[in-house]
């Protein structure tokens, strides 16, 4: 293995441990990212079963491991009126036992495959998962054609289960942007099934029984309603025929009226919230195109732009007028929502901030918004795409979004809608939807307390822990697990030490044309900062956002724009690129991490 010259010349100059995991392509990607990914992005097996059954299945020989994903097409928007929540409690019913399983049967099964596995339910579907070795694919396809119609869905469960999704609202409802996003999603969705949050709330699952569960679940839990999705070390063909032999006997149902998301034109308002956060945040969000939407992609390369370090937005984090800014854009099927969110210090008035941000979106909205934005975001949409194929997870996640949200054939369809994007149709989408007069503004004053995250995001519930006794099997699923697989030996990194002390490894893979590089200088910040000047460390890692001295923030941003790359410097340094840009994205790495820009001033 070569050591490239950029990679050798940042080694030598400076004490560092290196540990870079580098996905090498097995053929050469040009110098753009590419039209398609001729491996997982759109290399798939196909078919639907005659009862309506949709089934993806997706090869990837990343490692022996494969996921399988479940996806109801019905979520909080299909939910009865009155009871916003069914969704998600018949998301967790679903782990307390089928006629195959009881749920300590289930819990014992999933601990022993590795217990990856969870759920999750958005406004339009409700997802569930496993991921194993791929020799236990025919468990994980019996386990999923059982509960598609045999799941228990007892009185006895509920009552226990109910406490548990009880609890979860109440963690949920005392996050002050949680109780934020409840509020906007009724401003912007006022009178439609999307002004409800998918997590639903305690009133409504005090009044939820389990007959009301089972009509939801007869109703959309049908194969007719549904796409497996199969992803990893499998054979499509053969995949395929034991898919068949699980799922073709359920006989299709008839589906109910899908839920109407039409909502009427928002009306400028505030919402002022009182938070336990350390730091302020104000957000000005706009109803924005779902994923089905025409607009969509020219939607999302605008909420790209919008969020760009190369962005009016993101400079006012370097002038000061603001801790941190972000622009984010969540779309459900058929509506979404953008947001532009800015942080500020407590006890900061934030008319000042609120102005800027405001004069920021008018001025884009009355002028537009820069050409090479536009294209810069087009190709990190593109590369971003490329990279799922680097794990299973993000893989499966990209098909089902592609299938379930965007209503597409596969990723590389989104591909073809994002190079179609132009700068033309982005400034019309600006004028349009940043419109001041339907804009909900809110302000999240802090009271001190944590810092927050400004994205709002919850990490994932556990739905099945692991079982706290012995419980015995039945005969399939014992016999199932009795069959141990041969582990199979790992290809192991290229290993390098060079003559001041540096280690290097180097880990080939075939599954994108993208390269991956990761890097650790041995420090600990607590011991090393001088006495007195506590913070330093942090100080300095965020000063290699202002580029090097031979490019500065902004320059430096747009080289890394220029070739789809991000590289970031500091104490753990890191790279992402397409494969054919390495040698570049790496030089601009190297210059960042050797000669930071550390600027006196900011800007």
């Amino acid at each position: 293995m070569v050591v490239l010259p950029h990679l050798r010349k940042m080694l030598l100059a400076s004490s560092l441990l290196v540990a870079p995991a580098l996905s090498l392509p097995a053929l050469a990607a040009p110098a753009t990212p590419p039209a398609h990914a001729a491996t997982a992005m759109d290399s798939a097996l196909k078919a639907t079963l005659p009862n309506g059954l949709r089934v993806v299945i997706v090869p990837d020989r990343l490692a022996p491991v494969v996921q399988t994903q479940i996806i109801y097409l019905a979520g909080s928007a299909a939910a009865p009126n009155g009871f916003p929540g069914t969704a998600h409690a018949l998301e967790h019913m679903m782990f307390n036992g089928s006629k195959a399983l009881s749920r300590d049967q289930l819990s014992t099964v999933s601990a022993r495959i590795g217990n990856v596995s969870n759920a999750f339910t958005t406004e339009d579907t409700t997802q569930f998962y496993f991921q194993a070795p791929a020799h236990y694919l025919d468990l994980l396809l019996k386990i999923e054609a059982d509960r598609m119609r045999n799941v228990l869905l007892s009185d006895t469960d509920w009552g226990h289960e109910r406490g548990a999704i009880e609890q979860e609202v109440a963690r949920d409802l005392s996050m002050p942007f949680q109780r934020y996003t409840i509020a906007l999603n009724r401003a912007l969705f006022a009178g439609t099934p999307y002004e409800h949050d998918a997590l639903g709330t305690r009133e409504s699952f005090d009044k939820t029984d389990a007959k009301l569960l089972r009509g939801f679940y007869d109703s959309w839990y049908q194969p007719n309603n549904a796409i497996l999705l199969i992803v990893g070390d499998v054979d499509p063909a053969s995949t395929l025929d034991k898919v068949r032999s699980q799922f073709s006997a359920i006989p299709s149902g008839k589906l109910p009226a899908r839920p109407v998301v039409e909502p009427a034109p928002a009306e400028a308002q505030t919402i002022k919230i009182d938070s336990d956060y350390a730091t302020g945040i104000l957000s000005i969000a706009y109803r924005m195109p779902g994923s089905q939407s025409p607009d969509y992609a020219a939607a999302q390369i605008l909420a790209d732009v919008l969020a760009s370090q190369r962005g009016a937005l993101f400079a006012l984090v370097p002038q000061g007028k603001a801790l941190g800014t972000e622009f984010s854009y969540n779309a459900r099927v058929h509506a979404g929502v953008g947001s532009a969110l800015a942080a500020f210090p407590k006890g900061q008035d934030p008319s000042a901030l609120l102005g800027e941000v405001r004069g920021i979106l008018e001025t884009i909205r009355q002028k537009g918004v820069p050409a090479d934005l536009v294209e810069a975001a087009k190709r990190k949409e593109i590369a971003a795409l490329e990279f799922n194929a680097n794990g299973i997870t993000d893989l499966t996640q990209s098909w089902a979004d592609a299938l379930a949200y965007s209503g597409v054939n596969s990723p590389a369809d989104l591909v073809k809608a994002y190079n179609g994007v132009t700068l033309e149709q982005v400034n019309a989408l600006a004028a349009r939807l940043l419109d001041p007069a339907h804009a909900v503004t809110g302000i999240l004053t802090p009271s001190g307390g944590k810092s927050p995250d400004i994205g709002g995001a919850k990490g994932p519930e556990s739905l099945l822990p692991p079982p706290s006794k012995n419980i015995a099997l039945p005969d399939w699923a014992a016999t199932a697990l009795a069959d141990l697989p041969k582990p199979e030996p790992l290809s192991l990194p290229a290993r390098y030490t060079l003559k001041n002390g540096i280690t290097l490894l180097v880990q080939p893979e075939h599954v994108s044309h993208t390269i991956r590089l990761y890097g650790s200088i041995r420090h600990n910040s607590y011991l090393q900062q001088p006495k007195g000047k506590e913070g330093v460390a942090d100080l300095t890692s965020d000063l290699f956002l202002f580029g090097s001295t031979n490019h500065d923030r902004l320059a430096f941003a747009a080289a890394l724009d220029a070739l789809a790359s991000d590289a970031n410097g500091g104490v753990s340094f890191s790279l992402s690129t397409l494969s054919a840009n390495f040698d570049k994205t790496l030089a601009l790495l190297a210059e960042n991490e050797l000669h930071p820009a550390f600027p006196a001033q900011l800007s």
